[in-house]
């Protein structure tokens, strides 16, 4: 029954096995299963064991089920790994050297495997030349799973000690210096290639042609076939403005949308978003600000178009509700009040996989849809892969009009940090009381940039200790002001070159007005 309950993942093999028997990698789906012998029984048999859907499991070569090694993958949630992304790369990983141990190593199993396995996988996947040869940053992902998985084994008494041999080493931490254990075949950092960004002019291209389907000169294709441009092109908006990832974006909830006009930097009209630690990289909530055109044309989209989605799907099929279906009946900014039990739920504390089975009840106990932010045609949650999905069709888009731009949700991340490096130097130049034409040498840039505030500021007053001096610093708040200052300049950048973009070629002076 297990091969009923996934699909096997579509991928490269990395050369570590040939031919039909090989260990493959799958995710848990409810619909699916219910094919299965068990019938209409199997989600909830899926949901008791603690399988939600999406959640990824290994098959052996004979279809055998590793009841062990799968609980792993059920349990990383409780050793730090909480995105579904990166439990997905975890299982990958670890798949990928359970494939290389059968085909390369005598047909062991990952219970069986020493330090001798792991080199032996480390010269295929590193040194051998070729096509299937990875990145230093892939392998050191490889080992990061492969040394969880240890630690959890030997933790849960299934391995007597891990099978891999480690080292003490010195290495640079945010926190400074630490003395920690590394795995013997880890490699270490070469230099780091260069962040990838784009040019906000080419931003506006390419989301104007890849996502909303325009001509490169702006005008509409009649050959345009998207149905969710505006919403595609939002999204994006949202990534680049902020710097949010993809899964931060894609969880959000429609209460943590803030209202126009309100929060810390309403004079500005930016909404200040609070994105939920149980959402974000490292379990680090953090305030992000969205600029008023996006914050404006997110309202847009939840009153019309993400009305109409639910409207025609309430008329319709209506939504189903299962065992994973959370009930809500008041949704806030910051909580929302469950059905079913007392109290409130704080947003902070609600991760990816159950927001996407939140579902408002009206006054009158009726379904009133989703809280999930983002839907897609049926009026249901939209997947996070789907944002990868409509990037891809974006690049391939451009491709075909010959413009050489490409881009990631990561790449608009990367955009935005480059942006927002540059404004807020110049904001500080400007707060540190200089003139911003002022030609600085790298190692000013440096000081400016990575100096002790606190030790300048003791040497200006003349304190003997600088412990001194941090009595200033609740009132320092010039900091919130100069990121403020920042992103209300690149709202005003963004939107004089929306501008000069739509005004039709030759018509410089308005005569033909704008491109809607």
């Amino acid at each position: 029954m297990a091969k009923l309950m996934g699909a096997a993942v579509e991928g490269d093999d990395g050369g570590l096995g040939t031919g039909e028997e090989m260990v493959e990698l799958y995710f848990t789906e409810g619909s699916r299963a219910a094919e299965g012998p068990l019938g209409a029984d199997s989600s909830g048999v899926l949901h008791r064991a603690g399988a939600r859907d999406g959640l990824p499991f290994v098959l052996g070569p004979d279809g055998s089920y590793d009841v062990e090694l799968n609980r792993f993958f059920r349990e990383l949630g409780g050793w730090g790994v909480r995105a579904a992304n990166s439990v997905a790369a975890h299982a990958r990983d670890v798949m990928l050297f359970c494939r290389f141990l059968h085909a390369s190593r005598g047909g062991k199993t990952i219970w069986e495997c020493d330090g001798a396995d792991l080199r032996a996988y480390k010269a295929v996947r590193l040194h051998s030349p070729g096509e299937h040869q990875v990145s230093v940053s892939t392998w050191r992902r490889s080992i990061a799973a492969l040394d969880k998985w240890a630690t959890w084994a030997v933790y849960e008494g299934l391995l007597p000690a891990a099978p891999f041999r480690y080292v003490d080493k010195t290495v640079m931490t945010p926190q400074g210096l630490k003395r920690v254990r590394v795995n013997v075949e880890q490699e270490p950092d070469r230099q780091a290639e260069p962040i990838r960004f784009i040019a906000f002019e080419d931003y506006l291209l390419w989301r104007d042609v890849g996502l909303r389907g325009e001509l490169p000169d702006g005008r509409p294709d009649p050959a345009w076939r998207g149905r969710h441009g505006e919403r595609n092109a939002m999204f994006a908006d949202l990534l680049v403005y902020t710097g949010m990832r993809l899964g931060e974006a894609a969880s959000l909830l429609v209460g943590e949308i803030p209202p126009l006009g309100a929060g810390s930097g309403s004079k500005r009209g930016l909404g200040d978003l609070r994105l939920a630690a149980a959402v974000t990289k490292r379990n680090k909530a953090r305030t992000v600000f969205v600029n008023r055109r996006a914050l404006a044309a997110l309202h847009r989209y939840i009153e019309i178009e993400r009305d109409e989605l639910i409207t025609r799907r309430l008329a319709g099929p209506g939504y189903p509700v299962s065992d994973d279906t959370v009930l809500v009946r008041r949704a806030g900014r910051t909580t929302l009040t469950p059905v079913e039990g007392q109290g409130s739920w704080p947003y902070s504390r609600l991760g990816m996989e159950l927001r996407r089975h939140l579902m408002a009840v009206a006054p009158t106990g009726e379904l009133a849809g989703p809280l999930w932010l983002w839907l897609g045609q049926d009026g249901r949650p939209l997947a996070p892969s789907t944002w990868q999905s409509a990037f891809h069709r974006a690049n391939e888009r451009c491709a075909r009009f010959d413009l050489e731009i490409s881009a990631s949700p990561h790449t608009l991340r990367h955009t935005f940090a480059v942006h927002m490096l540059g404004l807020l130097l110049r904001q500080t130049v400007r707060a540190l009381g200089m003139q911003t034409d002022r030609r600085l040498t790298h190692a000013q840039v440096k000081r400016l940039l990575i100096g002790n505030p606190m030790r300048k500021l003791q040497l200006l007053l003349g304190h003997s200790q600088e412990s001194t001096v941090y009595a200033y610093q609740d009132v320092l708040d010039e900091a919130q002001e100069i990121v403020l200052s920042a992103l209300d300049e690149w709202d005003a950048q963004a939107a004089a070159l929306e501008t000069v973009k739509n005004v039709v070629p030759g018509d410089e002076h308005g005569d033909a007005g704008v491109v809607a």
